[in-house]
């Protein structure tokens, strides 16, 4: 707390007041409870629960959503003085809760479970502030339940209250609605001590007063207004209620408080949760901190004659929207609500209840709005229906059980999903073949059993299929014996080389390795340039979509320490951003590469390509230029300085050639540069044709291919040029 603060706190805690002082009221009448025992509930929730949380922004009271729960009680343990023992031990309860860290309970439910949530309470609140806009009151405020005492539900409330609309409380109404939505259009909204709620209140006092002086027809009634019960002080010592330890053998009592404990305390979290995902500077509530100030409350509430508190989604919504900076609005709201019993009744009584509907309103909308549907719509049907389940079982029944409805449907979605995309499912093509590569999740049950054991009995013959495990926690023992069953029958029938891997020491079921990626004399030898040049276009395209394929380094030093099987050589630069092998998602030994700076031509180059071919078998040759070569960028710049011109001149030499030296200077040279990369690549396949015989030989007969190629190391894209082999130019290989 802070001076700075409360210039925003103080506003915020008196219209929270406000709204909270008829909330207390109409859920202490809902519960069958005495009326003040609804305000007593509010006063310890803003002030003794408000000093006590961590929370900024939550406002704690009595709980609508807890209103059926203690009507029934009461009426089961016969009377409301016996009821409130019941409050006391589960007000011990939540405090042992908290002690034993139990507050992570709300972190199991989903995000869009909560904010169904607060869609439901907006669209409940706009539902039952409708009547009490047009002045039918006849539901108490705070009553939040689909069935009203009176035996209505909602919307038949909605109908009936046609029949009863109050001029004077519609007309209060419209002009509190007009002043909360144009008041930050006005010059006012930079007046942040008088909040537009804390107006809309004063107004409709005004409003009142005027309409019995000169406009008689829109007088509103007293029972259109806040009622506040007058207190007696002399008996303000029958409001303690110390605990009748003898009550401790009653088995009724200890069901009604375990009840109690354990919806309070979900209703709580909840509320907590829901509270901190619309707080504007996202805070984090300490979930134990508030259990334990919940049951400190809950026992005083027990003590002091007050109904059961848990944290409140109405009165923390208004708030936040009032603009509270700390926890001081509500214990500031607490504060209001001990002086309007014991001295300010009759001015509280003069305010009319559709000055606040109207506030609830607007409330409820920010809560309910259309964009929150819309944005929960755009995530997906596993997002969305959910989330509507929720904002409808809310509606029609209560807080916690559309709650666990919506809890519900998200693991009903959760295990459909799971069903259905129970790995990961890659197919690509590398040397030794199709390859079907199937990565189990973390987590693998019985639920998985049906889809995992289709896709491998219907994996076609002689494929090469990888069953990886590396990142499973658990396997059901079911999902076991399924590959286990593929591994003896039906891999064998079908001539399929399986390998299973990261299999845990728990399992009966080890790893199996039938085959590794790294490319054999056999399989090398058999292998066309056309074949490599395209074996290179899919591990690229591999590369630039993130889908490489898995390897295991650790068994390929193993094979190629013994031997080597090349099926490329690959010029290209020092660049540090252009590794062949990750480029072409390759394995170890399947790509011979030779770099020097700006991947120009030379004898030793020359050299080393027909060892390459000659010696070691590689089978194709790529030029491969890139973009933002360095060392393109310093020949067009005419940098020759210590022994760089060996180099320079030599690309140099290729942009005179094409008309592209010197630069132009015109904002054309980034285009000119990459130009003369390409170019250059080019001019190295037919510079190796010249100064090889040898390979010109091989090329001549179709031995042996060779291709230019650039690669973009902004999307790592690798773009080849026409393959030359045979006596013809390979156009199809573009």
């Amino acid at each position: 707390m802070n001076s700075k603060a409360l210039r925003t706190d103080i506003p915020a805690g008196l219209v929270v007041f406000l709204v909270a002082l008829p909330l207390c009221l109409g859920i202490a009448l809902a519960s069958g409870a005495p009326l003040m025992s609804g305000i007593i509930s509010g006063i310890i929730g803003g002030i003794i629960i408000g000093f006590m949380s961590g929370s900024q922004t939550s406002v704690s009271g009595p709980a609508a959503g807890l209103a059926a729960v203690v009507l029934a009680s009461i009426q089961q343990l016969g009377s409301f003085e016996v009821f409130l023992f019941a409050v006391i031990l589960s007000g011990l309860m939540q405090l042992a809760l908290g002690i034993a860290k139990m507050g992570y309970i709300a972190d199991f439910f989903p995000s869009n479970v909560i904010k169904g949530l607060l869609a439901a309470i907006g669209i409940v609140l706009i539902l039952k502030q409708i009547p009490h806009a047009i002045g039918y009151d006849a539901d108490p405020e705070g009553d939040f339940s689909f069935i009203n005492p009176t035996g209505e539900n909602t919307f038949a409330g909605l109908f009936h209250a046609i029949e009863f609309i109050t001029p004077g409380a519609i007309l209060i109404s419209l002009i509190s609605l007009a002043i909360l939505l144009l008041w930050n259009k006005t010059p006012f909204k930079h007046i942040t001590f008088l909040p537009p709620s804390l107006i809309v209140v004063l107004v409709g006092i005004g409003l009142s007063f005027f309409f019995q002086i000169a406009a008689p027809s829109f007088i509103i009634g007293h029972e259109h207004m806040v009622n506040i019960p007058a207190i007696d002080f002399s008996a303000l010592g029958s409001f303690v209620h110390p605990p009748d330890i003898s009550l401790l053998l009653r088995t009724d009592i200890w069901i009604v408080a375990v009840t109690l404990a354990i919806v309070a305390s979900l209703e709580t979290l909840l509320n907590l949760e829901a509270v901190d995902k619309i707080d504007p500077q996202k805070r984090h509530s300490p979930p134990n901190r508030e259990l334990i100030a919940q049951g400190i409350g809950n026992i005083c509430a027990g003590i002091f004659g007050g109904i059961p508190v848990t944290s409140v989604i109405v009165r923390s919504s208004v708030n936040i929207q009032t603009g509270n900076e700390t926890k001081a609005s509500a214990i500031f709201h607490g504060l209001l609500l001990l002086l309007s019993v014991l001295f300010l009744a009759p001015i509280m009584n003069m305010i009319p209840l559709a000055s606040l509907a109207a506030i609830l309103l607007v409330t409820g909308y920010k809560l309910a709005n259309i964009t929150l549907f819309k944005s929960m719509y755009a995530k997906g049907i596993e997002q969305f229906i959910p989330f509507v389940a929720t904002v409808l079982a809310i509606v029609f029944t209560d807080l916690l059980i559309g709650v666990l409805v919506g809890l519900a449907i998200s693991i009903a979605f959760l295990m459909v999903s799971n069903f259905r995309n129970p790995y990961v499912k890659q197919n690509y093509t590398l040397h030794v073949g199709e390859v079907m590569r199937l990565e189990l999740p973390n987590q693998v049950t019985f639920l998985n059993k049906a889809s995992i054991k289709e896709t491998l009995y219907d994996i076609p013959s002689n494929m090469n299929v990888v069953i990886d495990a590396t990142s499973s926690d658990y396997i059901d023992h079911d999902i076991i014996e399924i590959i286990e069953d593929f591994k003896e029958s039906v891999a064998p029938e079908k001539q399929i080389r399986l390998n299973i891997l990261g299999q845990k020491s728990k399992y009966q079921l080890k790893d199996h390795v039938q085959f590794v990626n790294v490319l054999g004399k056999e399989k090398r030898d058999g292998l066309s340039s056309k074949e490599i040049l395209d074996l290179l276009k899919k591990g690229n395209q591999r590369f630039v979509s993130g889908e490489l394929s898995k390897k295991d380094f650790t068994k390929q030093v193993e094979i190629t320490s013994k031997q080597q099987n090349p099926m490329c050589v690959i010029i290209g630069c020092i660049d540090s951003r252009t590794t062949p092998e990750i480029l072409f998602d390759a394995g170890l030994g399947d790509i011979l590469t030779i770099r020097i700076a700006g991947n120009i031509i030379s004898q030793e180059i020359i050299g080393s390509l027909e060892i390459a071919c000659s010696k070691l078998g590689a089978k194709l040759i790529v030029v491969k230029a890139h973009s933002q070569c360095g060392a393109v960028t310093l020949s067009m710049n005419d940098v020759n300085e210590h022994s760089m011109g060996a180099i320079t001149s030599k690309i140099k030499h290729v942009a005179e050639q094409i008309g592209a030296f010197p630069l132009r200077h015109d904002g054309t040279d980034d285009m000119i540069i990459e130009t003369v990369s390409k170019q250059n690549a080019i001019e190295g396949v037919q510079e190796i044709l010249t100064l090889s015989p040898y390979l010109a030989d091989k090329v001549s007969k179709g031995e042996l291919g060779i291709v230019s190629a650039y690669h973009d190391i902004s999307t790592g894209e690798v773009h080849f040029d026409r393959m030359v082999s045979g006596s013809h130019i390979d156009a199809s290989s573009k």
